[in-house]
């Protein structure tokens, strides 16, 4: 006798409960945008530029006594992360670009000789290790920023004519839409305007525009990808966690996995619309594809969340803030694709109730 882990013919009310799932996630959203804005994000090396050294001490210390000896070096202010196992005494030290660190950036092995000479002076040259340098110059850095959030961008724009074009067969006035963006996107830029903030913009515009121009199915796919993404950003804010390269790397990975799951629903969705006969609740055809297509939703994001704990709890610690990153997006993203990007659909749907009424197993 087989296993099933989710039983054929489940009816499970999604639709119905639709609007508190959007009140629970809006609530976790509104926390996670406080946490960006008001204790904001915490910069790695990668994106805020400066010096990040990994030492380890033979002896037990603590960040304060770090920062005592790094205290006559004249450089500025370091942020120390203990790194790794709590018995393993190891700390990444982090300055923060300025103008000091940007003008020595061909300087590498003098600024880290300099912190060095600091520790070992203050330890003892036989109680410390220098394991790891890095450097980046703080221009460097907010090349990378803005980089990183025009990569995020242009992949909405080509999951937009993607979605719009299979679902909906608009290719052209999809195309034609996006190109309009990159259009302003690069006259803003030309003129001088601050790219992130250009970018976070065109975001929400690109999110007006979708309804305004009833791009449904792509609209649905996009709410729940920034949902994803919010979220994770929000909640590594609200751990201090480091915002590094490999942070933007786990992120398109999070909107890659999560549309999948979004395409699959709207792919019954699709079949089910083709099909029927007559015109019937839009709201039970959406309901009924969450349902069927649940068993192939649990199993894959289990099974991917399985091997994502594998690598946060066996992939040491500097695998451990991309993993973590994966394990709230891929949580988060399997609830948006069925409770956010398929409701969405309803809201061109004329006369739609609230909860439909289901028939056989209804939970």
């Amino acid at each position: 006798m087989s296993f099933e882990l989710i039983k054929p013919g489940v009816n499970i009310n999604f639709i119905g409960r639709r609007h508190l799932a959007f009140a629970v996630s809006g609530l976790i959203i509104l926390l996670c945008l406080g946490s960006i804005g008001f204790k904001g994000l915490t910069m790695g090396i990668d994106f805020a530029g400066g010096l990040l050294i990994q030492a380890r001490f033979t002896e037990p210390t603590d960040p304060e006594r770090i920062r005592q000896a790094l205290s006559q070096a004249n450089l500025p202010t370091p942020s120390i992360q203990s790194f790794g196992e709590a018995g393993d005494n190891e700390f990444l030290i982090n300055l923060q670009g300025d103008e000091e660190l940007e003008s020595n950036v061909a300087t590498e092995e003098s600024l880290s000789q300099k912190v060095a000479d600091s520790l070992t002076g203050f330890f003892g040259a036989d109680q410390v290790e220098i394991r790891r340098v890095e450097m980046v110059g703080p221009k460097v850095g907010q090349d990378l920023r803005q980089k990183a959030m025009s990569a995020l961008y242009y992949s909405i724009l080509m999951i937009l004519i993607y979605i719009s074009g299979r679902f909906e067969h608009k290719w052209g006035t999809a195309a034609a839409f996006v190109g309009a963006l990159l259009g302003v996107l690069y006259l803003g830029s030309l003129i001088g305007i601050n790219l992130m903030w250009l970018t976070l913009v065109a975001v929400a515009v690109t999110v007006i525009l979708c309804y305004v121009l009833k791009f449904e199915y792509a609209l649905g796919a996009i709410l729940a990808l920034l949902h994803d993404v919010i979220i994770t950003v929000g909640i590594f804010s609200l751990l201090d966690k480091e915002i590094t390269l490999s942070f933007v790397a786990a992120i398109l990975t999070i909107v890659g996995y999560s549309l999948n799951d979004t395409i699959i629903i709207y792919d019954r969705i699709r079949e089910h619309v083709q099909k029927a006969s007559k015109k019937g609740d839009y709201a039970e055809t959406i309901n009924r594809s969450i349902n069927e297509t649940l068993s192939r939703t649990v199993l894959t994001s289990g099974s991917t969340l399985i091997v994502v704990l594998a690598l946060y709890f066996l992939g040491g610690p500097v695998n451990q803030d991309f993993a973590l990153a994966l394990l709230i997006g891929i949580g988060f993203g399997t609830l948006s694709s069925i409770f956010i990007s398929a409701p969405v659909l309803l809201f061109w749907s004329k006369g739609a109730p609230a909860a439909p009424v289901l028939t056989g197993g209804k939970v």
